[in-house]
């Protein structure tokens, strides 16, 4: 196996700081959507509703697993960052995919809450929907 020289793992900090970013962005919106469902749970206590919020708790496990799995994708890659600078290159080589591993892992999660992110979305539409047809028989 080839060592790696310094170059290698830094590439990563820029994708990294982006997608910790955007994971927090992710964070931020869900957070703000599951307060505002919440108020209007206390106002009208709606099944899909409640499905929705059901839905947001599992977004917000998700995304908090995807930036565990990121940050441990980050300290990993320092670690390999240091062993380099130690000259211990083989030990830094696999440290690096490892934490390519995690970075992966956390990508992978990421999948699964879009999933769920569209599932939420479709029980909006799907009451929006019914909405509009009970709309449309009482004219």
């Amino acid at each position: 196996m080839e060592a790696i020289d310094i170059s290698t793992p830094a590439i990563v900090f820029p994708a990294l700081s982006v997608l910790m970013l955007a994971y927090t962005n992710r964070f931020i919106a869900i957070s703000k959507r599951v307060r505002s469902l919440h108020e209007e749970y206390l106002s009208e206590s709606s099944q899909v509703i409640y499905r929705q919020i059901s839905v947001m708790h599992k977004r917000l496990t998700y995304i908090r697993n995807m930036q565990i799995l990121a940050i441990f994708g980050f300290l990993i890659n320092v670690i390999s960052i240091f062993l380099i600078l130690l000259n211990i290159e083989v030990i830094a080589t696999y440290m690096f995919a490892t934490s390519l591993i995690f970075i992966a892992a956390s990508l992978g999660v990421a999948m699964l809450e879009i999933y769920h992110s569209v599932n939420a979305l479709s029980l909006q539409l799907d009451e929006d929907e019914n909405q509009w047809k009970i709309l449309n028989k009482k004219v």
